[in-house]
């Protein structure tokens, strides 16, 4: 099967995988996201251990995944205010787990078992606040600005890639990611604004000065996540994250830039009154 058929098939189950398991139902949502956080978290201990080091893989995994199905418990009112508090025990843990661990250089294991769950689950746990959002003054299960967010960041990325490839003279960060360009950067945020105009008139549960908002959140937040998932792998010198995805590579290289978007989102939806 050639490259290009294996790149568009895994892209339409993807894009099937996301989008279905944000519509369906919050069970669905929960059930989905949480297995995606923990192979994209576990996938980023795989590759930091291709540098030497040796996070707790299992143990910080599991441990992202609990504290996402808290916040889901917090975002449909299961659970009190108080459980919010858990990320801290939860990194008081990853770094305790470290006192029993026969592995050298604890410091070292137990900031990148850290890094690992802030880095992916804690992004992953915002998206249960923008999917349980405030519509007319009520807190209800509302996907539809989650899948704003992800048509902006496919727009994004799309058209930053066709401007990028066809007008691309000059370069972001050249030691970090050759192909980006601020002409790529340029064509995408514009085709995302518009797509963010577009999910105004669709979704209307926030404005449409909110969506522009989320938009240029999603460029900025977005072309940054990108660039630091390349910088890892170029200082660890390998090509992508995983394999688990053909044509793709793995997880963390699909979701690298979700992961910067999610949390500017969710400030930006308090402060606007969403969340």
């Amino acid at each position: 099967m050639s490259n290009i058929v294996k790149r568009s098939l895994t892209g339409i189950i993807y894009v099937a995988v996301m989008l279905g398991g944000t519509l369906l139902h919050p069970i669905i949502f929960a059930i989905v996201f949480a297995t995606l956080l923990f192979f994209t978290q576990y996938e980023f201990y795989a590759m930091v251990e291709k540098a030497g080091h040796h996070p707790s893989r299992i143990i910080g995994s599991v441990f992202g995944v609990i504290f996402f199905l808290i916040c889901f418990g917090l975002s449909n009112n299961y659970l009190p205010r108080q459980f919010g508090f858990a990320f801290i025990p939860i990194v008081v843990i990853l770094l305790v787990v470290e006192i029993f661990r026969s592995n050298k250089h604890t410091l070292e294991n137990g900031g990148f078992s850290t890094l690992g769950f802030a880095y992916i689950a804690l992004p992953f746990s915002l998206m249960n606040f923008v999917v349980h959002t405030s519509v007319n003054g009520q807190n209800t299960f509302y996907p539809w600005i989650m899948v704003g967010v992800f048509f902006i960041l496919w727009i994004n990325d799309s058209a930053a890639y066709v401007f990028g490839t066809s007008f691309g003279k000059h370069k972001m960060c050249k030691n970090i990611s050759p192909a980006k360009s601020w002409e790529g950067l340029i064509g995408g945020a514009v085709f995302a604004i518009i797509m963010g105009i577009v999910n105004a008139v669709m979704f209307q549960a926030i404005s449409m000065v909110s969506w522009v908002g989320i938009a240029l959140l999603t460029v900025i937040f977005g072309t940054l996540g990108d660039l630091f998932e390349s910088k890892i792998k170029r200082e660890i010198d390998v090509k992508d994250s995983g394999t688990i995805l053909p044509g793709h590579g793995g997880f963390l290289d699909r979701l690298d830039s979700l992961l910067f978007v999610i949390p500017a989102i969710f400030i930006w939806l308090i402060f606007t009154g969403n969340v």
